[in-house]
């Protein structure tokens, strides 16, 4: 189980990183299309990128407060959520941040210890 718990590290950090770093250009337009500001997207996408740094680290350093990223990132997968329904967005638009969100949990409840 605790394989999995860093695969699902490695599969969420690794995947926002990608998007908010290499992807850019795509999450500005989506955010238009949500109709948030500039300043809030640049807000979340610093946080979110603090959070996969934190995933990230905490596989390899002990000490690290992964409960709380996790749940964080939890927070922001939720807010996509909203956002998606919110303008209607076909399914397919949802099922990446629904799989974060659901991998994000995971982590938290096996460091936490409910699993």
């Amino acid at each position: 189980m605790e394989n999995l718990a860093t695969l699902a590290q490695l599969v969420v950090s690794v995947s926002v990183i990608i998007v908010w770093v290499f992807r850019y250009d795509n999450i500005v337009v989506e955010f238009k299309q949500y109709g948030i500001s500039d300043l809030l997207r640049n807000i979340v996408g610093a946080s979110k990128i603090s959070l996969a740094t934190i995933l990230l680290l905490a596989i390899c350093y002990e000490g690290l407060p992964l409960v709380e990223a996790s749940l964080g990132m939890a927070f922001f997968m939720i807010c996509a959520q909203i956002a998606h329904i919110k303008v209607k967005n076909p399914l397919i638009k949802y099922v990446p941040s629904f799989i974060f969100l659901v991998l994000s949990l995971f982590i938290a409840a096996f460091n936490y210890g409910v699993i």
